[in-house]
């Protein structure tokens, strides 16, 4: 691991954990109107950006922190398991979409949006139809009836995630592009 790459990666992590404290003591988390106990926030931003400076590791580095901050601001280990999980599932349909796409550049990020937010997606479906009958006691008719909403939910949040991330990574590129792996992704 190269410096840059460890420094890129602590100093995310650490905006990671800012925004999440930063945003829930703060009130200014959005509820998401049909599911209130789902709401944006805009931990997912650093986490994407981690994935498009250094890759992978990266991002699943800074979505472990985001596990660690809310696991220690709430003491909630599904919730903040769930949180990782699914900015992790972000990234990874990302990577999934630019690498099918690698030759072909103009379509490569546009596929990348499109495959992290169906792996997000289809893997927080999955993830709910497992967790919220057991740890929240849900039955699994009413998970099956909100799947459609938290898809609606996930689908939204992975697009601003993946947004910010990639409109902050153009930026970089341009004012700053000793910053980006030699290789781009």
């Amino acid at each position: 691991m190269s410096t840059t790459f460890i420094a890129q990666t602590a100093i995310l992590g650490a905006l990671v954990v800012v925004f999440d404290y930063a945003m829930k003591f703060s009130g200014f988390k959005i509820v998401f109107p049909w599911l209130p106990y789902l709401k944006f926030d805009f931990t997912g931003i650093p986490i994407v950006l981690s994935f498009f400076l250094s890759g992978l590791t990266s991002g699943a580095t800074t979505s472990i922190v985001a596990m660690l901050a809310i696991l220690a601001r709430s003491g909630d280990v599904v919730s903040a398991f769930m949180k990782a999980l699914a900015e992790f599932s972000t990234v990874l349909g990302m990577l999934i979409g630019l690498t099918m796409f690698k030759n072909r550049l103009r379509l490569a990020k546009p596929a990348s949006f499109f495959t992290g937010c169906t792996v997000r997606v289809v893997v927080m479906a999955l993830a709910n139809l497992i967790v919220l009958p057991l740890y929240y006691q849900m039955t699994f008719e009413a998970v099956l009836l909100t799947t459609p909403l938290t898809a609606v939910f996930n689908l939204i949040h992975g697009l601003l995630s993946m947004s910010g991330g990639y409109l902050i990574y153009e930026a970089i590129k341009l004012r700053i592009p000793s910053l980006i792996k030699e290789k781009e992704i």
